[in-house]
């Protein structure tokens, strides 16, 4: 099954997250299908913090993808900051 999730990444205590399609059986930070956007809880002022391809999230969704929970709050975010 696929699940759109979070891939961490950055260096100790400044975390930066990938939003990935991967399989659900590999490791949280291994191999994806397709990186669908990008989480960066630290940034300030102007860094943009959230970017999601929505047209992306829409399609794996759309073939049986799952989302974690905190995946499907940031799709939120991201939806209701497009609109």
């Amino acid at each position: 099954m696929v699940v759109i999730r979070l891939s961490r990444g950055g260096s100790k205590a400044r975390p930066f997250y990938n939003i990935v399609a991967a399989d659900k059986r590999v490791r949280r930070d291994g191999a994806f299908i397709e990186r669908l956007g990008f989480f960066n809880p630290n940034a300030r002022g102007g860094e943009e913090g959230l970017r999601l391809a929505l047209d992306r999230v829409n399609y794996w969704k759309s073939v049986g993808a799952q989302t974690t929970e905190t995946a499907d709050r940031l799709i939120a975010q991201a939806t209701k900051k497009a609109a």
